[in-house]
């Protein structure tokens, strides 16, 4: 008998097959079989890779970074969830940079302008004077790409929005979810994007003053929100109902209306610098 792990890869193979052969929806179908195959085989992790492909054709989050950074020129940002510094050495040398990571592993030297504090987010906004450390300045760009459950991304947006001004624009990471097993709270995959997701239904539905849109950008969408307002206190004042409430929410509720839900946009950059240049100017 055939063990569920060993169909893994045939179906992959399969799925590579027909994405050479031009049929990316009968590729995307194999992947989602090969995913419902196995858990952390090599298989089942270059599956959900390349569904993720398929379904985000075009630049992946760091080159849209990239674009972004290149198109503000922000004189000041905050990265919450530093890691290996990838989208932390997008950053120009001319923007005052400060990254959050309780474990660091930055490959690179850091810039003159850059500086990176080794421990949460939550400690971070409660020991520093965030101002201060941006040089008098408020945070005219950030990216949320902490811990992958929607409580913590929530804080972390809040203490955000708290430190930038109408103008400033906040990215944040794995808020589309490709499939229900990367999307769990607790990792059940090597592909994991967690409940983000959950963020961007709250910030929609308790924020519909914020402009709140999802990239459609490999591998797991980027979130754009604008249109700040750093004197709300609507989702500090009602925190733990919110958690408790969207706790509750089944990743079912977005069958069939993902790209609504979500409010998806294109992955192609003007109409991405369309969005970031109609902001509100104050």
């Amino acid at each position: 008998m055939v063990s569920i792990a060993s169909l893994a890869r045939p179906l992959y193979l399969r799925a590579r097959i027909q994405r050479l052969m031009g049929r990316p929806q009968s590729a995307a179908a194999s992947c989602r079989a090969a995913l419902g195959s196995a858990d952390y085989s090599i298989p089942h992790m270059k599956a959900h890779k390349m569904l993720s492909e398929l379904e985000f054709p075009g630049e992946n989050y760091f080159q849209v970074m990239a674009r972004i950074h290149s198109h503000l020129k922000p004189a000041t940002y905050l990265e919450i969830g530093v890691d290996q510094g990838q989208s932390f050495e997008i950053v120009t040398p001319e923007t005052r940079a400060l990254g959050v990571d309780p474990n660091p592993r930055v490959r690179k030297a850091l810039k003159p302008n850059q500086r990176v504090f080794a421990e949460t987010s939550d400690d971070f906004f409660n020991n520093h004077d965030v101002i201060s450390e941006l040089g008098g300045k408020r945070l005219e760009l950030a990216f949320i790409d902490g811990m992958h459950q929607f409580e913590f991304a929530l804080r972390d947006f809040i203490n955000v929005e708290k430190h930038s001004s109408q103008d400033s624009v906040i990215l944040i990471h794995d808020v589309y979810p490709i499939d229900a097993t990367s999307a769990a709270r607790e990792r059940a995959s090597w592909f994991w994007s967690g409940d983000i997701w959950r963020l961007i239904l709250i910030l929609k539905k308790y924020r519909p003053d914020l402009t709140v849109n999802v990239i459609g950008t490999s591998p797991t969408g980027l979130g754009i929100v604008k249109n700040l307002d750093p004197n709300s206190r609507v989702l500090a004042e009602h925190l733990d109902e919110i958690v408790e409430e969207f706790l509750a929410l089944d990743i079912s509720v977005l069958d069939g209306r993902k790209d609504e839900m979500l409010n998806r946009i294109p992955n192609d950059w003007p109409t991405i610098a369309r969005l970031i240049d109609s902001r509100l100017r104050a």
